[in-house]
Parts: C-alpha cells; structure tokens; sequence
C-alpha cells in the first residue's frame, strides 16, 4: 500500500468517524429526552388514554426495523415535500427509535425505587413534583444507567444503517473507498478497529459515570 493510499482511506475513516460520533450522540440526546419524559408520564398519569399512547408508541417503533423508518423519514418526508439532509434523518430516526427502547428502560428505573422513598419523602412536606425530581428520579437514573450503556454502545453500531440513506459515516465512506480501491481487508478491517476504538471508549466512560453514581 503506498502512502496516497494510506493517507486517502486515512482521510475517508476520520471523517466519516466524526459523523459517526455525531449521529450517535445527538440520537442519543433525543432518545433520552424522549424516553425520560415518556417514562415519566407513564409513571406519573393515570388517564388509560396516555398509558395507551405511549404504550402504541413504544411497539411501533420497537417492533419495525430501524432501516424502514430511516427510509420513511428520508424518502417518505422528501416525496411530501419536506427535505431532510441525510444527517438530521439519521438522527431523528434513531432517536425516535431510541426513545421507544430508553421509555421501558427508564419506565423500569422508575419501578424500581421503593414506594416507602416517595411516601416518606411526602411525609417530610415536599411537593409530589419536588419528590419525583429530588428523590425518585435520581435513584431512578442510576438504575438505568448499565442498560443505557448497552443501548448507547448499540447505537454506535446502528449508525452504519445511515450509510442507506448516504450520510457520511464510517461504513459510507468505507464502502467508497473500497470501490475505488479493492482494498476491501484493509478498509473494513480499519474500520472495524473505529468501531471497536469508539464502543470501548464509551463504554468506559459510562462505566465510569456509573461508578461516580454508586457513590
């Protein structure tokens, strides 16, 4: 291999690793904030019509393949005449996927703080609110954190569906330069090592975030 190669697949896997890591975190920032304000409305209410909801929303995007609702976001809006670039399709399809699975995950969390917190937190004279916010959902965040770690590494790998939809990201950018090169070991094999670099990386990184809430 000489070096215009090595600096051109170089080139290719950086900038694809840096819409790789924006994909995934800005889906993961919407799956969060979907999900949690979907788990607590689903804690919160009692109206059967709002359990309902959620609890349609939550199939019907759990239950469809992810790559389906990339290509209805991307074509589908584009054939009503709404545009989205490749990027912002690739980001609101995962994230509102995500929210669907981060909903039961932080759903779960909240299940899981004892009832005697809330009663005795209501007894010293705080608010239902000011106890959900102070009390329930922190004990609830920490409890969620391990499954949140597994669904933010999966997304990582997830972000190689986007190629579909042509955003430039890892895969994308591999899949070019293959094709122009025949490189194919030596370009997917690099790519394989980003992708393995990037879940390891963040996967320490919650585990940190994890520790610092256990304590």
């Amino acid at each position: 291999m000489n070096g215009e190669l090595l600096q051109k697949i170089v080139s290719a896997l950086a900038s694809g690793t840096v819409v790789t890591l924006s994909v995934t975190f800005g889906a993961l920032a919407l799956a969060i904030l979907l999900g949690l304000m979907l788990a607590t409305m689903r804690h919160l209410s009692s109206s059967r019509s709002i359990e309902f909801l959620i609890a349609a929303y939550t199939e019907l995007f759990r239950n469809v393949p992810s790559l389906t609702y990339l290509f209805l976001i991307y074509f589908g809006l584009a054939y009503l005449g709404v545009k989205l670039s490749s990027f912002t399709a690739a980001v609101l399809g995962l994230g509102l996927i995500g929210g669907a699975v981060l909903a039961d995950v932080f759903r779960s969390g909240l299940q899981a703080v004892a009832s005697g917190q809330r009663e005795a937190a209501l007894s010293l004279g705080l608010s239902p609110w000011r106890c959900f916010r102070l009390i329930v959902l922190p004990q609830a965040m920490r409890v969620s954190l391990p499954p949140l770690g597994n669904y933010a590494i999966g997304l990582v790998k997830d972000t190689s569906l986007v190629a579909a939809i042509a955003a430039p990201e890892i895969m994308f950018n591999a899949r070019q330069i293959v094709n122009q090169t025949f490189e194919t070991a030596t370009v997917y094999g690099a790519a394989a090592l980003l992708y393995l670099l990037i879940t390891i990386g963040i996967g320490r990184l919650l585990g940190h975030f994890e520790k610092r809430m256990a304590y």
